[in-house]
């Protein structure tokens, strides 16, 4: 006996489909990644600041790092011109606020930039950003409910022991959960409408 490819199969991948599409919309506010990093150790930050605005473009962000949060250096951001606030000189340089202007990102697009910066402590560090619209309307993401403060936590070891991984296994769950969710997609399409025995 045979049956055509039932429409059923389909709803299976439906809360897959959600979840997805809940983890985009819930990740329109100023971020910065990684969210979870190192302690005591220099590596590689972006911060990313969506234009939600209509009919507005972004044309300055601030950002104001937290105490215990070390600026090292940035990556230059093309169309962008930086200006720092900083204590000290040469190597005692302390970054006290970054600020980007010049721009003109979109609705629907984010204005990105990266710096290198270390975390002086095991704890959460939350970020001041200061987001500038074309038609002089000012966004604090600064910790408000819709708001909130771009942030990271710091660890001592990332490593997977006493359950300390736990952000990184839900990030490991949901790359194994797209290849799965892509691999059924490109059957299901292959399959076509044959009938299946």
């Amino acid at each position: 006996m045979t049956r055509p490819l039932a429409g059923g199969r389909w709803l299976a991948l439906l809360p897959v489909a959600a979840v997805l599409a809940y983890t985009d919309t819930a990740s329109a506010h100023a971020n910065l990644s990684p969210p979870t990093v190192t302690a005591k150790t220099s590596q590689l930050f972006t911060l990313a600041v969506p234009t939600e605005k209509e009919g507005a473009t972004t044309t300055q962000i601030e950002l104001t790092p937290p105490d215990g949060f070390t600026i090292d250096s940035f990556v230059a951001a093309p169309g962008w011109k930086r200006a720092t606030d900083q204590t000290g000189s040469g190597e005692e340089v302390d970054i006290t606020k970054a600020t980007w202007t010049g721009g003109s990102v979109p609705t629907g697009e984010a204005a990105t930039f990266q710096f290198v910066g270390e975390p002086g402590a095991a704890k959460t560090y939350a970020f001041k950003v200061r987001q500038t619209y074309s038609d002089g309307t000012v966004v604090d993401w600064s910790g408000g409910a819709d708001t909130p403060a771009p942030a990271i936590t710091a660890k001592d070891s990332l490593g997977g022991g006493g359950g300390g991984g736990g952000t990184l296994a839900v990030v490991d769950f949901l790359i194994a959960t797209l290849a799965l969710v892509a691999g059924a997609i490109a059957l299901l399409l292959r399959a076509g409408g044959r009938e299946l025995a």
